[in-house]
C-alpha cells in the first residue's frame, strides 16, 4: 500500500483569508459568509458553481450544516471534518481527492475557527473521548520538553539554544509586521522576546503561538480546467499524512528531539512532488511554529537542516525572508495567532500569493523556485498527526504562455 502522487492532477484556482485577530464581533458563521464571498467574486464564481465543500473546524461547528446554513446552501454535499491542528489542511484534502477521483468538478474547503470568545485559552484541549488514563497537560508543557532534550543531545548551551529561539520569535514577528492579515503585527525586539514571563519550561510568553478567530478558503478543479478560472492557478504537487499511534510517549528510546510523524510524512511528500533537495526546490516553507523549539527541531524533521545543526542554521539567518529558504515570511503561527480550522488554509494562502507574485511588502524572490510546502503538527511529541502539502507552478504553465503567444 502506499500514498499515491497526484502531481498536477488538481489546480487550486482560488484562495482567501479572513484578517486572523480578536474578532469578538463576527460570528463563525459570518466569518465564513465573509470569506467565501470573496473567493468566490475573485474566480467570478457564485456557490451554485462548487459542486461539494468540505468545512474544517475544530469547535466552531458540528456537521456541514455549520457551513449549509451561513451560506444558503441547499442540495449539496457539505462535509465538517476535523483533524486537531492539521483540520483546515484536512479540508483541503478532502477537496482535492473528490476532484482527482472525478466525483466532482469543483470542490471548495473552507476552514474557519472562532476561539476569542468561547474560553479556549489553547492552554486545555477540549476533553478527548478515550479511556480516561490520558494526562491532560497543556500544549506549552508537551512541547516544552523539546528545548531541553535538543540542548542534551546535541550538547548545545542554554544560552545559544535560547539565542535561537528568540530568533525564531524576532523573525516570525518582523515578517507579520508586514502582514495585513495577522493578528499582531508589531515587530518585537529580542530582548523583550528573552525577558518576558515564562509560561512553562523554557518557554517564555513570545515561545508560544496565541489564540485567534479566522477562517480561510481555497478552491479547487481539475488541472486541465484551471485556465478557465484563471491564469495563474496553482497545481497540487504532493498530499501527505501521517497519523502517529500515539505510542512515542511511551516509549524508552524517544527523546522529544524529532517528530517521527513529520520524517515519514516529508518523506512521502517529496516522493510524490519529486524532490530530492528542498532546500534548493522551495520557494518557501510554510510551517507549524506553535512553540519556538518546535520550528527548530521542524527544520531538520523536514530536511531542511542537518541533525544537530537547525539551530546554528537559524542563528546564521538561514530561514530569514532574505534567506536560503525563507520559513514563514507571512508571520506564522506566533503572528497569526492559530485559529485550529483555519490555520492549514492560511498557510497555503501565503504559497498562493508568493508562487503569484501578489505578496506585497513581503513578496520573495522566488525566481528558478517553483514549489512551496506546507506543514501542519496537531497533538504533542510523540503523539500527533502531520500533514504536508506542495504545491506549485507547473509545466502547464508554460505549455499555457506558448499557446498564448502562439496565437
Amino acid at each position: 500500500m502506499a500514498q499515491h502522487s497526484l502531481r498536477d492532477r488538481v489546480a487550486i484556482v482560488a484562495m482567501g483569508c479572513t484578517r486572523f485577530g480578536e474578532h469578538f464581533d463576527v460570528s463563525a458563521e459570518q466569518l465564513a459568509v465573509d470569506v467565501v464571498s470573496d473567493t468566490l467574486d475573485s474566480a467570478r464564481m457564485t456557490t451554485e458553481d462548487i459542486d461539494a465543500f468540505w468545512l474544517g473546524t475544530y469547535v466552531s461547528g458540528i456537521s456541514g450544516m455549520a457551513l449549509a446554513r451561513p451560506l444558503k446552501v441547499q442540495g449539496k454535499p457539505i462535509t465538517r471534518v476535523e483533524n486537531m491542528c492539521a483540520t483546515g489542511s484536512e479540508a483541503l484534502r478532502s477537496a482535492v481527492y473528490a476532484v482527482a477521483s472525478g466525483a466532482v468538478d469543483v470542490a471548495m474547503a473552507v476552514g474557519v475557527e472562532k476561539l476569542k470568545d468561547t474560553g479556549y485559552a489553547g492552554l486545555l484541549s477540549p476533553k478527548i473521548q478515550d479511556d480516561g488514563t490520558r494526562v491532560n497537560t497543556s500544549a506549552p508543557a508537551n512541547f516544552s520538553f523539546l528545548a531541553p532534550a535538543y540542548r542534551e543531545r546535541y550538547d548545545v548551551s542554554s544560552e545559544t539554544f535560547r539565542e535561537a529561539m528568540t530568533h525564531v520569535a524576532w523573525k516570525n514577528h518582523a515578517n507579520g509586521a508586514l502582514n495585513p492579515r495577522a493578528q499582531f503585527r508589531k515587530a518585537v525586539d529580542k530582548e523583550t522576546i528573552e525577558r518576558a514571563p515564562v509560561v512553562a519550561g523554557d518557554l517564555g510568553i513570545f515561545d508560544c503561538s496565541g489564540v485567534a478567530d479566522g477562517a480561510a478558503t481555497a478552491i479547487v478543479v481539475r488541472a486541465e480546467d484551471a485556465y478557465k478560472y484563471t491564469d495563474k492557478p496553482l497545481f497540487i504537487k504532493a498530499l501527505s499524512l501521517v497519523t502517529g499511534s500515539g505510542s512515542g510517549v511511551a516509549d524508552e528510546d524517544y527523546d522529544f528531539t524529532t517528530f517521527e510523524e513529520v520524517v515519514s510524512c516529508a518523506h512521502t511528500a517529496y516522493e510524490q512532488a519529486g524532490i530530492t533537495d528542498p532546500c534548493d526546490q522551495l520557494a518557501l516553507a510554510e510551517v507549524h511554529d506553535c512553540f519556538t523549539p518546535t520550528e527548530i527541531v521542524l527544520m531538520e524533521d523536514l530536511g531542511f537542516s542537518r541533525r544537530g545543526e537547525a539551530w546554528s542554521d537559524v542563528l546564521a539567518g538561514k530561514y530569514d525572508r532574505d534567506g536560503t529558504l525563507p520559513i514563514n515570511p507571512d508571520g506564522g503561527l506566533k503572528s497569526f495567532g492559530h485559529p485550529v480550522g483555519a490555520s492549514g488554509l492560511r498557510m497555503l494562502f501565503e504559497c498562493w500569493l508568493q508562487l503569484r507574485g501578489e505578496a506585497g511588502d513581503r513578496q520573495l524572490d522566488t525566481a528558478g523556485r517553483t514549489m512551496a510546502l506546507t506543514q501542519n503538527l496537531g497533538g504533542a511529541p510523540g503523539d500527533c498527526v502531520c500533514f504536508i502539502a506542495i504545491v506549485g507552478t507547473s509545466t502547464i504553465d508554460r505549455l499555457q504562455n506558448d499557446a498564448a503567444a502562439s496565437r
